[in-house]
């Protein structure tokens, strides 16, 4: 229980206050992002439930591996995903501002009937990824619990999806996984 407190206390510091909830209302924090956007050399903004810029994303093009960073919006590093290269399946490493390895992204090897991914997480529980990827309908678990929710019908926008995220989850990571699993199932955009 110790570890999970000092885990809460830190996501509370970097991101000054609660994480996981919405600040007005203590339930779920729900973010919209515009579908087709992550693109290597191309930022974007990721917005609440209420259209305030709450994260931006830095696609930057690195020579050897593709590079997005998440700032918060006075432009403040908070994480990035690196494409780890030579693995034999699809790999995205996430780091905090200090090149720390937070987590890693990979798609699983066999899936008979949908699409999963797993996500190994440091200082936490692994997660399971499972649903519908392509079409932006899945869920975020850590086994026992859903720790966020990705799907369309969050928001009525077009090309838009929404990611709920339960409260005490840790922000930034749950929105870093989402954009490495949309930038890897969805490359050829």
């Amino acid at each position: 229980m110790l570890r999970r407190d000092n885990r809460q206390a830190g996501r509370e510091e970097r991101h000054g206050g609660p994480t996981g909830a919405d600040p007005t209302t203590g339930g779920p924090a729900r973010y919209q992002i515009r579908q087709r956007m992550f693109a290597i050399g191309n930022d974007f903004w990721i917005e609440n439930d209420r259209g305030l810029r709450a994260y931006k994303v830095d696609g930057r093009a690195l020579r050897v591996r593709n590079t997005l960073i998440l700032e918060d919006s006075r432009g403040q590093q908070l994480a990035r995903i690196q494409q780890r290269l030579a693995r034999v399946r699809d790999t995205m490493e996430i780091e905090d501002p200090n090149g720390q390895r937070i987590g890693l992204v990979r798609k699983a090897l066999i899936t008979p009937l949908r699409d999963r991914w797993t996500v190994n997480i440091r200082n936490g529980p692994d997660l399971a990824v499972q649903g519908n990827i392509l079409n932006l309908e899945y869920t975020i678990g850590d086994g026992r619990n859903t720790v966020a929710e990705v799907s369309k019908r969050f928001f009525r926008v077009r090309d838009t999806y929404g990611v709920q995220i339960s409260p005490g989850q840790d922000e930034v990571v749950i929105l870093m996984i989402v954009i490495a699993i949309d930038d890897m199932a969805h490359s050829s955009r």
